[in-house]
């Protein structure tokens, strides 16, 4: 696959996730509310994909389906049949096994077996116009490194230069983590079936999903009586964070927002924190920095107050303070120990990033006023364990990390989760690979300090934030690429994305 940046139909992706623990058992009492069989639902899966896989590549006439021995092959037996039916001709592998198909599986194959499919060893050889390859292999089940002969197949299936299309979820990929233990599947296309699954969004998921395609096979209704504990979060709610002002608010009803940090050396990382929550809607913004960066901030942003960083202006600013920002270049120093250890005590909202949280790590405590925002390493820090750890299980280090810190936590990366101490979780469905760049962290924490001085709740400022700096950069990697992408590109996006209002009748 040449682009691994998943891509999605957002109006048919929901907007609910679930924990891939509970598939099994909302499939069945969805089953069971509508008075349909295991066996209905799988031959519904199996058209859903059948019908996708048509749509996308309506010229391959020739398909290879890798079958597993639980239903994921059994979806690919009634992808195969369906796709025979249609005067494809279809080359289907199953995997050795000593365990016996589940029941609905064996339907499947049977269906396949007298529809007069052939069913093949996974040794056999592979046609050679081989223009399309669909994934029943190993589904949402996994959850370790798939066995040898597994790896082989799918290795094998990557090498070949016909597209992949997943069913449910790609071979190897953790539906609950988004991990990758072992080989895994690298789809084109990925199309899954009645909920989404934590696995699809975050994690290595976007290296891996393709274009991810949603289909709850009839179950919308039962589904829409459900809350599911996570939430995914993208720009289609834009609208519903960010309306329109009232015609009389004034600068003072948007809050004023205190930054701190910028050491010797770091006044980008400051400056750029501050324009990012002028630019997010903030009504004043205040900057305590090192002297020798207060003129050229002020020459770049003149709309930024910025003022030294002493015992007496900090006293003073707190008082002044509707909102905290502390970290972006703060330093591990004593200049900066002394300003956290300050702030530590501030009783309204305030977020901490970058050296705050290096600092919070080594003198930990729980505060509930408070939003964190740390990418993995500092996650890391944050727990006393591995980057590897953090990534094995974004969802579960982020609960960990509310659980340690309490407040809300931003676990940055690819599929960034919020997690709060109320139970709340999220996945943020925006932003691309292009902001994989310095300063990107610090244009976050401005949105998310503007939003809380804008009187959304910590939760909803992280998660808002988030989206709004995803959806940022989506727009700018949309106008000229990815690479090469700078924090500072995004002021002008972002501008556009915080007034969604206008968004669609002006050009950036």
């Amino acid at each position: 696959m040449t682009d691994h940046t998943m891509k999605k139909n957002a109006a048919s992706i929901p907007h609910s996730i679930w924990p891939a623990g509970d598939l099994k058992r909302i499939e069945k009492e969805a089953a069971d509310s509508l008075g349909i069989t295991l066996y209905e639902l799988m031959l519904r899966a199996g058209e859903a994909a059948f019908n996708v896989a048509q749509e996308q590549f309506p010229d391959a006439r020739s398909w290879l389906v890798l079958c597993g021995n639980g239903n994921n092959g059994g979806d690919g037996y009634v992808v195969a049949r369906l796709a025979a039916a249609a005067g494809i001709q279809v080359t289907l592998l199953v995997l050795e096994s000593r365990k016996s198909l589940p029941e609905e599986a064996t339907q499947a194959r049977d269906a396949w077996l007298n529809a007069g499919g052939v069913i093949h060893a996974e040794d056999v050889l592979w046609p050679d116009d081989i223009d399309l390859i669909i994934d029943g292999l190993l589904g949402t089940g996994l959850t370790s490194a798939p066995r040898d002969n597994v790896a082989s197949l799918i290795e094998r299936a990557n090498a070949h230069p016909a597209p992949l299309l997943a069913l449910d979820i790609p071979s190897g990929l953790n539906a609950q983590t988004g991990a990758t233990p072992g080989a895994v599947i690298q789809a084109r296309h990925t199309v899954t079936f009645i909920v989404l699954k934590p696995g699809l969004l975050t994690g290595k998921a976007r290296d891996v999903v393709g274009q991810l395609h949603h289909h709850a096979l009839g179950l919308d209704a039962w589904l829409n009586g459900q809350e599911s504990p996570i939430a995914r979060f993208d720009a289609s709610q834009l609208p519903e964070w960010f309306t329109p002002r009232r015609p009389t608010s004034h600068k003072g009803d948007n809050g004023r927002l205190v930054i701190i940090g910028g050491d010797h050396g770091t006044a980008g990382a400051i400056r750029m924190t501050g324009e990012a929550a002028l630019r997010s809607g903030a009504g004043l913004v205040r900057i305590l920095t090192r002297s020798e960066n207060i003129a050229p901030i002020i020459t770049l942003r003149p709309e930024l107050m910025v003022h030294e960083l002493t015992a007496e202006s900090l006293d003073e600013s707190l008082e002044w303070a509707d909102v905290v920002v502390i970290g972006p270049g703060l330093g591990q120093k004593e200049w900066g120990k002394k300003a956290l250890q300050k702030v530590e005590n501030f009783r309204k909202p305030m977020l901490w990033d970058a050296d705050a949280l290096n600092l919070l790590a080594i003198n930990p405590d729980k505060r509930h006023n408070r939003v964190l925002t740390p990418h993995p390493g500092e996650a890391a820090r944050l727990l006393n364990c591995s980057v590897a750890e953090i990534e094995s299980d974004r969802l579960l280090s982020a609960q960990r990390l509310v659980k340690r810190y309490a407040g809300v936590v931003v676990l940055k990366g690819a599929g960034t989760v919020v997690a709060s101490a109320e139970g709340e979780t999220g996945i943020i469905d925006a932003g691309n690979a292009g902001m994989g760049s310095g300063g990107m962290g610090d244009v976050l924490s401005g949105i998310i300090g503007a939003l809380l001085g804008q009187k959304f709740s910590p939760y909803d400022a992280a998660c808002a934030g988030c989206v709004a700096h995803g959806a940022a950069g989506d727009r700018r990697a949309a106008q000229y690429g990815q690479r090469g992408m700078l924090a500072t590109d995004l002021f002008s996006t972002l501008l556009r994305v915080v007034n969604p209002d206008v968004i669609d009748t002006k050009n950036d």
